[in-house]
């Protein structure tokens, strides 16, 4: 049996053993003894903590929504800034939520398969998405730091379509660029490249690369 020697509950241990195999293999394939295996604990205590597989895939769920939930507060508690910041390169919420995600967190892929997926949790995650975008558009239309558009809401739409392509096909992209987008690496790469297409359009002339700082004895 399990000993747990950290500060989670075997709950918790049971829930994110269950996401990560969900992100990996999809929550269709992953049997309830795969998971207690996973957690170190007999598939009879995921039952008592969650009823049924469905019941642990609903938590599971509700502790990305919740996840998702309080970074966006975070994110747009200061009027969008930090999703639109060219100093700090930040021009997405995917990219946000990337700085904000350790390299090895499950929650992307998870994410990817929750918004594909014809479920609540699906839909009501997209929609908190889209008014976060919303809300950060107008209030940064408000500071007069971007134009509102024609249609705001399309607007919104756009970019969010645009932002969330980098966990939806993250896999595909990572394969063709030759780095995972949402890697720092990647991310630094990225950021200029769309900030300078939001910012003037195909037809802008990128900005100067930055010249990256040598290491000590490599200076001509």
């Amino acid at each position: 049996m399990r000993s747990i020697r950290d500060d989670r509950t075997t709950r918790a241990v049971i829930r994110d053993e269950a996401l990560r195999l969900f992100s990996a293999d999809g929550p269709e394939k992953v049997t309830v003894r795969q998971i207690a295996a996973a957690a170190g604990i007999s598939p009879g205590l995921v039952a008592h903590h969650f009823g049924s597989k469905q019941g642990l895939r609903q938590e599971v769920d509700q502790y990305v929504l919740d996840f998702f939930g309080a970074m966006l507060g975070e994110l747009t508690g200061g009027g969008g800034a930090e999703l639109l910041d060219p100093e700090s390169g930040a021009v997405s919420l995917s990219e946000a939520f990337a700085r904000h995600l350790p390299d090895d967190s499950p929650l992307p892929a998870y994410v990817r398969r929750l918004l594909l997926s014809d479920s609540d949790a699906g839909r009501l995650l997209f929609r908190r998405l889209f008014e976060a975008t919303t809300a950060t558009l107008d209030g940064m239309a408000a500071a007069g730091l971007v134009a509102p558009g024609r249609d705001p809401a399309m607007r919104a739409a756009f970019l969010l379509a645009n932002d969330l392509a980098l966990f939806l096909l993250r896999d595909r992209l990572t394969e063709v660029l030759g780095m995972d987008p949402l890697s720092p690496e990647g991310v630094t790469r990225w950021s200029p490249e769309m900030l300078s297409i939001y910012a003037g359009g195909l037809t802008a002339t990128p900005p100067p690369q930055q010249p990256q700082p040598q290491p000590p004895g490599d200076a001509p």
